[in-house]
């Protein structure tokens, strides 16, 4: 038989030994922060929800009508806002690059370091980014601060873009003009180096050059 202050004793270790254990559980959780309906909010241990795939920046309404008067040969002569005048059809045998693309669109920004540097440093290669955007001259030149690139930039009035292209259903969009003046290749959604230099490969074997 246990003596009655043994039972004690025994009864005060086991008491400890449950108060050692809660508090040990609960420093192994986030505290619930009670939201405002009065239930608890979700703690921090919650997984975060899987990121929605990337995709091209809706440039206008999904019911928009189609645009049928893009040209296999475009033309393109437009003011930059840097004062000058581009003219697509005075680089004839250059491959020229024709970005749309916007300051609100994310992937546009993301790829705009690679087209500056593909413009720089490849001589048969140029770039003219298109603004597909209503933004005032200023703002565009504040962005260009923070955001320089080596081509030059137009802004299009986004009620009447050029004709000779078809009307960006998604942003980025981008031309590959060949040296002949043709569109080679179509791209929608981001762009580098290598899938344009890739494309130009791939339309450049597909050029016979028959010789006697």
């Amino acid at each position: 038989m246990i003596p009655s202050h043994r039972k004690s004793s025994l009864r005060s270790l086991s008491a400890l030994a449950l108060a050692v254990a809660v508090l040990s559980l609960g420093a192994c959780q986030q505290p619930q922060t009670p939201a405002s309906d009065g239930k608890p909010a979700a703690t921090t241990d919650a997984k975060p929800a899987p990121a929605a795939p990337t995709k091209p920046a809706d440039a206008k309404p999904a019911d928009a009508p189609p645009t049928d008067t893009a040209s296999d040969t475009p033309e393109l002569r437009i003011a930059t806002i840097d004062g000058k005048t581009y003219d697509l059809a005075e680089r004839r045998g250059r491959w020229v690059v024709v970005n749309f693309w916007a300051t609100w669109c994310a992937p546009c920004i993301k790829e705009m370091p690679e087209l500056s540097a593909l413009d720089t440093m490849r001589d048969h290669i140029e770039v003219i980014g298109l603004a597909y955007e209503e933004i005032e001259l200023a703002d565009m030149q504040a962005f260009l601060k923070k955001h320089p690139v080596s081509y030059p930039i137009a802004i299009l009035d986004v009620a009447d873009p050029p004709k000779a292209f078809d009307t960006p259903r998604g942003l980025p969009m981008t031309y590959l003009i060949g040296p002949d003046g043709k569109v080679a290749e179509k791209f929608l959604g981001p762009v580098d180096a290598k899938k344009i230099e890739a494309a130009i490969a791939k339309a450049s074997a597909q050029v016979a050059v028959p010789k006697a």
